[in-house]
């Protein structure tokens, strides 16, 4: 369905295939699991497969564990270790590092509605965050081989400020001269089950509301002019995501006949959109839901983030140790 969206490249990747009926040319997926993740990785390669998944070229790597949504610190912390690895994966360090004494500075922004909670990752991420670029000159040799200087910023959202958020951040950028931007965002999902359980990150950059299709200047290195890592939770879904869901969960169900189920399977996108459209119709067609417990889930789902930051940047940091830098 054309207007059911999503800012995960492999749910993008899986709607792709669906519709094409076969593997995308350019389009390379590797998987791997741990004891509580499962790891995908989704390399678009060229032009045409970003067209048909509808996703930039680059890297995105999606960190997926039902362990998010428990209270389970020692799970926690294994998660943001597989976090500070992936990431850690995609930054690479030696390019602009040009000596012991001169390390990279990163600027890790927060992007999102600090008044919406389930907008409000990005912000609560900050808050996990050691942040290190006003301290950086002034401590010793032997002290700054052990970290890296960052800064950070939530800039807020336009409705907030009247400023196109990647305005915000390229003015700062002209100032601060990055080697690197993380971004950290709320995303949309595709699919319910995906609600708080993946994390994403990719070194494509992000357009803030992209997943909603709201069409806002991408944050990405074209734009900005260095490399940019977004990296980002499904906390929303639109409820023609629910209703689509719905829809699919009658036909594999015990509810219709076998003759029915085929007869439900043939009907065309356009007619499970028009449907759609008249069950949600006139109020309900643009609602965007969040899970229950929001505001705990974005409190958890920040400090494994922000601590996965911590460790990824500073090489004295490791996940057994992080508490004492906060």
């Amino acid at each position: 369905m054309k207007n059911v969206y999503t800012d995960l490249a492999v749910e993008a990747q899986n709607m792709a295939v669906n519709r094409t009926g076969g593997e995308i040319k350019g389009v390379k997926v590797d998987e791997r699991s741990t004891e509580n993740t499962k790891i995908t990785r989704v390399d678009v390669l060229d032009d045409n497969a970003a067209k048909i998944i509808n996703k930039e070229k680059g890297r995105y790597i999606t960190i997926e564990s039902d362990g998010l949504k428990e209270q389970n610190r020692i799970i926690h912390d294994e998660i943001s270790q597989v976090f500070a690895e992936e990431l850690n994966k995609l930054i690479d360090f030696n390019r602009f590092e040009y000596n012991p004494l001169e390390k990279a500075t990163i600027f890790v922004v927060g992007l999102g509605n600090w008044n919406a909670t389930p907008d409000a990752l990005g912000p609560h991420v900050l808050n996990s965050l050691m942040v290190t670029r006003h301290l950086y000159n002034q401590a010793p040799p032997e002290v700054r081989n052990g970290m890296r200087s960052v800064c950070a910023l939530s800039p807020g959202v336009l409705g907030l400020t009247g400023v196109q958020t990647a305005e915000i951040i390229r003015g700062v950028v002209e100032n601060v001269k990055p080697d690197l931007i993380i971004a950290i965002d709320s995303l949309a999902a595709r699919s319910t089950k995906r609600l708080g359980n993946t994390i994403q990150l990719s070194n494509a950059g992000i357009s803030p509301g992209s997943g909603l299709a709201k069409d806002r200047m991408g944050i990405n290195k074209e734009t900005m002019g260095v490399p940019v890592i977004a990296v980002g939770v499904p906390t929303v879904v639109g409820a023609v995501t629910i209703v689509n869901d719905a829809f699919d969960y009658l036909i594999k169900s015990n509810i219709f006949s076998v003759t029915e189920k085929e007869r439900f399977k043939r009907v065309e996108d356009v007619e499970k959109e028009r449907a759609v459209k008249e069950i949600l119709s006139p109020f309900l067609g643009d609602m965007i839901v969040s899970p229950k417990g929001v505001d705990e889930l974005i409190k958890d789902l920040s400090r494994i983030i922000g601590g996965g930051i911590n460790v990824a940047l500073h090489p004295d940091i490791t996940t057994e140790n992080l508490s004492l830098y906060l």
